[in-house]
């Protein structure tokens, strides 16, 4: 029988090797069912990015699947999709990640193709010319083109921070993407998709012992590459509240957008940060739907809650107007909200109702095991220590009424907030 954390949780056995290249690979076996996860992170993002030069680590995330030293363009996509399984590749500010979840029969085929584009990607100006014009129709889609899509892929940081790593987009602006050379690309891929600036973790029905021969025949080979150059995520205290006015040629109705400075992930204001999210957000029975939705009736959607980061992080808010409403109105509630978290106590009736939402919703998803290998890379790369996955829950559910009030008055300032108010163009 497996056995279990003091949280209820099974305790899998974690498997941590260091290949000669440098290469971190972490294992979990686990006996759910015969399938295996591959996740791959390269410790790589947007926040790596220099001026001018942006949109590059989202620009890889399409070139991978552009062909290899052995496989073909988007080869990748259908070999594994032909043995049954999934795929796919994102990219935040602060990493790229891969993955493959097949069935466990399948492990060497995951391995294979992740070493073939570790080792020999094909960076050639035609993938790159295709790719370049792919990344920037997606833009024109996602961001460009889309109802209150620039405050959110781009306006809310540009407004929230000063420093440059978190203060630009992750899609990069068209401007740099034009201007980008094929010459460039290939300094930026040579500088961080190497073995020892990345973590793999294998999850599933494996043999460990297999699995690792395996990672290390198609890997540990792999040169490594020069240490990539650190950056600097510090933050400067923001002395007052910023706001802009944001023209939105496809908004259909007014939106009003709020969002605080709150620290990196890991610090325990930002576990209660979480706790707090829940608390407004999650279902119609959180504080800000009774108040937008069935009160006040003032707004039509709502949204928001922590954008973690390993540097400072935001704490957002997103609500849409109904037709004739006053956006000042609406801020003044959320506002008077805050308050409430910054001067009242939570029950531990309703602090208690939010644990359990959320240790409900870890465990549910805690049974799949690229979601275990997600948090094996994500573990291992924030915080050097991969038997978080097992312990990080405690911090959120050892956190008291006292703790949320404290993060609330910390963080819900004024002078730490930054506004926008969205209106149609034609308002």
């Amino acid at each position: 029988m497996t056995a279990k954390t003091s949280n209820g949780l099974p305790r899998e056995e974690i498997h941590r090797f260091t290949l000669k290249n440098g290469l971190t690979v972490v294992m979990m076996k686990t006996g759910v069912a015969p399938v295996v996860a591959v996740e791959i992170w390269y410790k790589v993002g947007s926040k790596n990015e220099q001026p001018g030069k942006s949109g590059f680590a989202h620009l890889f995330e399409h070139m991978m699947f552009e062909g290899s030293a052995n496989v073909g363009k988007s080869e990748h996509m259908k070999l594994i999709s032909d043995v049954g399984g999934t795929m796919n590749g994102t990219t935040s500010k602060d990493r790229t990640n891969y993955y493959e979840v097949v069935p466990a029969n399948q492990l060497r085929l995951a391995l294979w193709l992740e070493a073939d584009r570790m080792r020999a990607l094909a960076v050639t100006e035609e993938n790159f010319e295709n790719q370049r014009a792919t990344v920037k129709e997606e833009r024109r889609l996602r961001v460009d083109n889309a109802p209150y899509a620039a405050v959110f892929y781009e306006k809310l940081d540009e407004l929230v921070y000063e420093n440059w790593a978190y203060k630009h987009s992750v899609i990069g602006s068209m401007a740099d993407l034009d201007k980008a050379t094929v010459e460039d690309i290939i300094k930026f891929h040579d500088t961080y998709y190497k073995p020892n600036n990345a973590v793999l973790a294998v999850v599933g029905d494996i043999d460990v012992d297999a699995a690792l021969a395996l990672v290390k025949e198609y890997f540990e080979d792999i040169p490594a590459g020069e240490p990539p150059p650190d950056v600097d995520l510090s933050e400067p205290p923001q002395p007052a509240q910023k706001r802009m006015v944001w023209k939105d040629p496809f908004a259909p109705l007014p939106g009003f957008v709020c969002a605080f400075h709150i620290p990196a992930h890991g610090e325990k204001d930002t576990y209660a940060m979480e706790i707090i999210e829940k608390m407004l957000f999650d279902g119609q029975s959180s504080r800000l739907y009774r108040r937008f939705i069935e009160q006040d009736q003032s707004l039509l959607h709502i949204y928001g809650g922590v954008d973690s980061k390993m540097g400072p992080g935001i704490f957002y808010f997103f609500g849409q107007l109904k037709e004739g409403k006053k956006m000042a109105e609406v801020e003044a509630a959320y506002f008077e909200e805050l308050v409430k978290l910054r001067e009242q106590e939570l029950s531990e009736e309703e602090l208690q109702k939010v644990k359990n939402q959320f240790k409900s919703d870890f465990i549910s998803k805690f049974s799949r095991v690229n979601y275990k290998a997600n948090l094996l890379c994500f573990y291992t790369v924030c915080f050097d220590d991969p038997e978080l996955i097992f312990s990080e829950i405690n911090r959120y559910l050892a956190l008291t009424p006292a703790d949320i009030r404290a993060a609330a008055q910390r963080h819900f300032r004024t002078e730490n907030s930054s506004v926008i108010e969205i209106y149609p163009e034609t308002q």
